[in-house]
């Protein structure tokens, strides 16, 4: 019987097609049309067959589509290119985000294009001075080093309404060498409220500072060494409420990325005695003031949400909720 998902079982250090280096070598330094070819030579498979496998997979491509990512004359930008882009990392067998990793950031598109200067960490902040003060006491520098793939976040609220606690698991990759740390932000809306830090993976704390009047901290999450260039991490943290201390946190979390990210999946999680009426996803991108995209969210059977954004950023990307009357 034929496996129409199979591939030969080869080794990921064979040469790419040019020669220039191992298909290993490539999925950690890139660029990501030589990666590309050298992983569909070692899969033995032409482009054709390639085609077919997806479409097996729900997924529809062209084959010059193929030929143009392989030559680098184009790249997967958009949502659904990035999406097939992940069917095509299994085909390949390459690891998860393999190739979708030395994408970097997006290119400007249209009038509206975002501008290419980097905006602060504290950018998006709307006490954009106590954040910024907050900043000055960690070291930020591996910030800009890092590039965001994936980001997962999973919010669990209490039968009270307030929140109990956010799960967080990040994919980060060097884009240069020697980031050694994460700086994380967090802000609640109930005076005198700030969560611990727990159930670390992959990192451990470093300094942590908070503005207790302003109900907002800032914490070094360090590796447990340098990252190379081309080097990922995935980092696992909880932020956990005390026992009766749950903020209510305005009935909304967001994330705010002042850099884009690949992947974006944000999970809300509601006691099943407390349901909410109304779950709304809303982005608001860099520059706006107000949400450009909402879009309403049914609850599941287990009495949650989720959103996904895919090539999403410079902005805020969230989810709000209203109890019933």
């Amino acid at each position: 019987m034929t496996n129409a998902a199979g591939r030969p079982n080869l080794s990921v250090d064979e040469l790419d097609s040019t020669g220039h280096g191992s298909l290993a070598q490539l999925l950690t330094t890139g660029p990501f049309p030589e990666a590309l070819r050298a992983a569909i030579k070692a899969s033995r498979l032409s482009l054709d067959r390639i085609q077919h496998r997806l479409a097996l997979r729900g997924v529809t491509i062209s084959v010059a589509t193929l030929s143009y990512w392989q030559s680098g004359r184009r790249r997967p930008e958009r949502p659904e290119s990035l999406e097939a882009l992940r069917h095509l990392e299994t085909v390949l067998g390459v690891p998860q985000a393999g190739l979708s990793a030395l994408l970097g950031p997006p290119r400007p598109r249209g009038r509206r294009s975002r501008p290419t200067t980097m905006m602060p960490i504290d950018a998006l902040w709307a006490r954009r001075e106590r954040v910024a003060n907050l900043l000055t006491k960690v070291d930020t520098s591996s910030d800009v080093k890092l590039g965001r793939i994936s980001q997962h976040d999973r919010i669990e609220i209490a039968a009270d309404g307030g929140q109990r606690s956010v799960w967080v698991r990040q994919i980060l990759r060097a884009e240069q060498d020697g980031p050694d740390r994460w700086a994380l932000v967090f802000e609640t809306e109930q005076a005198n409220v700030l969560p611990q830090v727990v159930n670390l993976r992959n990192c451990h704390l470093g300094r942590v500072v908070e503005d207790t009047e302003a109900n907002i901290m800032a914490a070094e999450m360090m590796f447990d060494r340098p990252l190379t260039r081309g080097e990922t991490i995935i980092m696992e943290y909880e932020l956990l409420f005390a026992e009766g201390h749950y903020p209510a946190g305005n009935n909304t979390f967001a994330r705010k990325f002042r850099l884009p990210v690949r992947e974006y999946v944000i999970e809300v999680r509601f006691d099943q005695s407390n349901l909410p009426a109304r779950c709304q996803q809303f982005s608001v991108p860099a520059g706006d003031e107000t949400p450009s995209r909402r879009r309403n969210l049914a609850l599941d059977a287990a009495g949650g949400v989720h959103a996904v954004a895919l090539g999403f950023g410079p902005g805020v990307f969230g989810i709000r909720w209203e109890w019933p009357k």
